[in-house]
């Protein structure tokens, strides 16, 4: 995969009705994968190495935004998705890659602003089920 713009990295939310809108106003969006290790290590392991036990590690998915208030559709959703604390499908485009799909919470929802400058927002979601990925 040859470099890309970060710009086409997407984040879209089900808006309820089974179609995916795109975060409005993202300037920044993260995806990190992440697998517990589960350490098995006894007093006779070999040469005092740790040992991991394979495949037993917990797999999450978090993703994460910063943006600016741009489309008045998706801000309020996200917002809702937040009070009300339910889980949603998410999807991260990555144009040449592929989509990650999968349910998610919104665990948290930053607004900012500074008096000569726009207001700002930062989401974070954690997932809550398996992620799938269809390759591009």
């Amino acid at each position: 995969m040859s470099a890309q713009r970060g710009k086409d990295l997407l984040l879209k939310v089900d808006d309820g009705s089974g179609a995916f809108i795109s975060v409005a106003g993202l300037r920044t969006r993260r995806l990190s994968l992440n697998a517990e290790a589960v350490d098995v290590t006894d007093a006779e392991s070999s040469g005092r190495w740790r040992e991991l036990l394979d495949g037993a590690g917990v797999k999450r998915a978090s993703l994460a935004g910063t943006g600016i208030f741009k489309d008045q559709a998706s801000d309020g959703l996200i917002r809702q998705l937040f009070f009300d604390g339910v889980l949603r499908q998410w999807k991260l485009v990555v144009p040449d890659f592929g989509v990650m799909t999968g349910s998610f919470q919104i665990t948290s929802l930053d607004y900012r602003g500074e008096h000569n400058a726009e207001m700002t927002f930062d989401v974070a979601l954690e997932s809550a089920s398996a992620i799938s990925f269809t390759p591009a």
